[in-house]
């Protein structure tokens, strides 16, 4: 069994929206609190960083397609909701019985 699945990648991509998410709020509607916006935005960076790094791994090793894990590195640092959504597309686009 991998230990890099599809259904992970999928996981870590929606909480790293979700993390951006909170960073968002905490930065344009909390009026910025320390260290809580530091906090987040790091987070933010670091789980890009290893997204970026994982998912090239998972299209060189054919997990997911390589369309997905370019969206994840490029757009993934300015919104990774793009990722995410990425995600359902390619999910949507590989469930069996799909009508064309």
């Amino acid at each position: 069994m991998s230990v890099i699945t599809f259904r992970r990648l999928e996981v870590a991509s929606f909480t790293h929206s979700t993390v951006y998410l909170a960073l968002l709020i905490c930065a344009f509607v909390l009026g910025n609190p320390e260290p809580e916006t530091f906090i987040l935005g790091l987070s933010h960076g670091l789980i890009w960083i290893a997204m970026s790094l994982v998912c090239i791994a998972a299209a060189r090793a054919h997990v997911i397609p390589f369309w997905l894990a370019v969206i994840v590195a490029v757009l993934g640092g300015l919104g990774p909701f793009a990722g995410s959504i990425g995600f359902l597309i390619a999910e949507r686009r590989a469930a069996p019985g799909r009508v064309r």
